[in-house]
């Protein structure tokens, strides 16, 4: 496991931790504490995707599009 905090991580190195943890509960080779700390992590690192994606979508959405249809700037995004 990357010693990253999940908190601080990338959207894309999330995704790729997420998939390692989800490839490891899939074999099944773990014991079963390890599986639990495993699951824990997993749960974090959807959440921090989750979060990611939620965040880059609400960007998105901030995008001001001119007369032609043609992106004229961003508007600034206030978090509630």
């Amino acid at each position: 496991m990357s010693d990253t905090p999940v908190n601080e991580m990338s959207f894309e190195e999330a995704m790729a931790a997420l998939e390692a943890v989800v490839g490891q509960l899939e074999r099944g080779d773990v014991p079963l504490e390890q599986s639990i700390t495993l699951y824990e992590r997993g749960a974090e690192l959807k959440k921090r995707c989750e979060a990611k994606l939620k965040e880059a979508e609400e960007k998105v959405a901030a995008i001001t599009l001119g007369e032609g249809g043609e992106p004229s700037g961003t508007k600034p995004f206030e978090s509630q």
